[in-house]
C-alpha cells in the first residue's frame, strides 16, 4: 500500500483492521497513529506490538526480508498489509516480495490519492508519479472534498499515467475489502451441490460494485483458461478462487488486468468475479467460462 504523504494511507488501515476477517500483520516503517497498547516484542529485524482481534502492528528495523521472515515466523499471520512511507517507490518493493520472499503470494499494490491535492497542487512529483504508474488498484480519496465535476477530470490524469489500474472513488478510504484482498488458501465460496456439472450462479450487489460467482465439478481446459483470464474485459476489477484442472487444482487471483495461478487442492472450479457495472457481461463471461469446460453440454 502505497500514496503521498496524507493521502489517506493510516485511514485505510483501520478501516481494514475494522472489516476485513482473519489475522493481519500491518507492516510499517513506523507505527504512526496506529494505537499500540500492549506490550511490545523486540526482535532482530522488527517490532511487534499486538492489537485486537490477533492482528499485530511491525515496524521494521532491519532489511524487509528479513523482517516479513521474522514476522511470519513469531506471528503467523493470514494477511500482510505493507505500508510505504508517503515518500517510497514500490517498484523495488513489488521487487523483493516476488523474488525473496516465497512463501508470500503478492495480491497487489493499492496506491492512495488525495483527489483534493489533485486539484490544488496539479503538479505531480516523481514519487507520487510513481506509485500511481504502479499501482493495481488506485483509491480516489477524498472525493467529498472536491466538486462532483472535478471527479472525471481527476481520475482522466491518473488513467493518463496508468490506463491498466483500477479506479475506486473512496471517502475517508471506505472499500469493500473483497476488492483489495485475494481470496488467500482458506476456502470462503460456498460450494456448490454435490455431483453438479452445471455451473451454478448466484449475484449480490455491494454499493457501487457487483459480484457474481461461477462453480462446477467439471474439469477446465487450461490453455482455454488462461486464454479467458486474457480476455476478461476491464469492467472486472477483481476475480478469485479455485480451478480445477486434469493436472489438478489451482488458486486463481486476478486484479485489474494481472492474474496468477498457484497449485491449490480442489475437487471443483468455485470462482467469484467484482467489479462495476459488470452484470451487463456476466453472460458473455459465464458463456466464456463454460468454453472453457472440458466436457461441457453448452
Amino acid at each position: 500500500m502505497t500514496g503521498p504523504l496524507g493521502s489517506g494511507k493510516t485511514t485505510l488501515l483501520r478501516h481494514i483492521l475494522a472489516v476485513q476477517p482473519g489475522k493481519i500483520a500491518i507492516v510499517m516503517n513506523e507505527f504512526g497513529e496506529i494505537a499500540i497498547d500492549t506490550k511490545v516484542i523486540e526482535g532482530k529485524n522488527v517490532r511487534i506490538a499486538e492489537l485486537g482481534g490477533g492482528c499485530v502492528c511491525c515496524s521494521l528495523l532491519g532489511e524487509f526480508e528479513a523482517a516479513v521472515k521474522e514476522i511470519i515466523e513469531k506471528t503467523t499471520p493470514e494477511t500482510i498489509v505493507v505500508e510505504t512511507t508517503g515518500l517510497a517507490e514500490p517498484e523495488a518493493l513489488v521487487f523483493n516480495i516476488q523474488e525473496a520472499l516465497s512463501q508470500c503470494r503478492l495480491d497487489g499494490v493499492v496506491s492512495v490519492i488525495d483527489a483534493d491535492m489533485l486539484i490544488r497542487f496539479p503538479e505531480l512529483g516523481h514519487t507520487t508519479r510513481l506509485q500511481i504508474e504502479g499501482a493495481d488498484i488506485l483509491l480516489l480519496n477524498k472525493i467529498d472534498l472536491i466538486e462532483l465535476t472535478q471527479v472525471d477530470p481527476v481520475e482522466t490524469k491518473l488513467r493518463e499515467i496508468n490506463s491498466n489500474a483500477a479506479i475506486v472513488r473512496t471517502e475517508r478510504c471506505r472499500i469493500d475489502p473483497e476488492l483489495l484482498f485475494g481470496i488467500g488458501r482458506e476456502r470462503k465460496i460456498a460450494p456448490a451441490e454435490p455431483g453438479s456439472p452445471i455451473p451454478t450462479i448466484t449475484q449480490r450487489h455491494q454499493h457501487e460494485f457487483e459480484s457474481f460467482a461461477f462453480t462446477s465439478s467439471e474439469k477446465l481446459s487450461r490453455d482455454r483458461f488462461e486464454a479467458f483470464a486474457n480476455g476478461l474485459p476491464a469492467s472486472v476489477i477483481r476475480a478469485k478462487g479455485f480451478v480445477r484442472f486434469a493436472g489438478g487444482g489451482q488458486l486463481f487471483n486476478f486484479v485489474a488486468g494481472h492474474w496468477e495461478l498457484e497449485p491449490f487442492e480442489s475437487d471443483r472450479t468455485e470462482l467469484v468475479f467484482i467489479g462495476r457495472n459488470i452484470a451487463a457481461e456476466k453472460q458473455a463471461i459465464i458463456h466464456a467460462l463454460a468454453g472453457c469446460l472440458k466436457m461441457t453440454k453448452y
